[in-house]
């Protein structure tokens, strides 16, 4: 049995993004798809002495735009904004040094000009820190037809696989019988209790970036996710 996630790429997501991932053999960008404004595409939360904010990417996205043609605004110096805020936040956890010559990598040696390019970079390096094995792959690799489920149908095909793990709020508009038919078994994601752990700042908060589990508890992080 061959599995399958296909999700739009997220920036900095959170551990559960991660969680999917990890659950797959092949991982497919659906950065084709439409790109939606003020979502996770574009932005993600940290925690930081004030209390939980945004870390947003600024850009030219419209909604007639595909996500991968949406182009970052660097006139900003949003990355120099994002470093410092993240250094602020959390260079009083365990493990943040660890990570300091990967994040001056990401915001201070490399010019980024495509969303979709910075996301997917993130998202595999991180996936690498986190020791997984999924091999990651874009929709626009792929021959795509319309419609959002014969679209899902049509990259599994041509994966040759017969197992879509997708995230609980595709049950809107998936037609499951559509995938029983094409002898397709579909799996909602179903996010555990997830174990909490040593974080700064306050009240406890699941629903933020794998940034501050990774800088709260390092190399153990695999076991806040799926080694619990």
């Amino acid at each position: 049995m061959k599995k399958v996630a296909i999700l739009q790429s997220n920036y900095i997501p959170w551990k559960g993004y991660f969680h999917i991932i990890q659950k797959v053999d092949y991982f497919v960008f659906l950065d084709t798809a439409q790109y939606t404004i003020r979502d996770w595409r574009s932005r993600n939360l940290i925690k930081t002495p004030q209390g939980l904010k945004w870390l947003s990417v600024p850009n030219n996205g419209t909604q007639k735009m595909k996500i991968n043609e949406v182009e970052i605004n660097n006139k900003t110096k949003w990355f120099e904004k994002h470093f410092r805020t993240l250094e602020m936040s959390y260079h009083k956890t365990k493990y943040f040094q660890n990570f300091s010559t990967f994040l001056e990598k990401v915001y201070l040696k490399t010019k980024w000009q495509k969303l979709s390019e910075l996301n997917q970079f993130l998202i595999k390096e991180i996936s690498n820190l986190l020791g997984l094995q999924t091999i990651f792959c874009n929709s626009d690799e792929f021959e795509l037809v319309a419609g959002k489920n014969d679209k899902i149908i049509s990259i599994m095909k041509q994966l040759q696989a017969d197992y879509y793990l997708t995230g609980p709020s595709a049950k809107s508009y998936l037609d499951i019988s559509k995938f029983e038919k094409n002898d397709i078994k579909v799996e909602f994601m179903n996010y555990p209790d997830y174990p909490e752990y040593s974080q700064l700042w306050g009240k406890f908060e699941h629903n933020v970036s794998i940034f501050d589990l990774l800088f709260c508890v390092g190399q153990d992080a695999p076991e806040y996710i799926w080694d619990f």
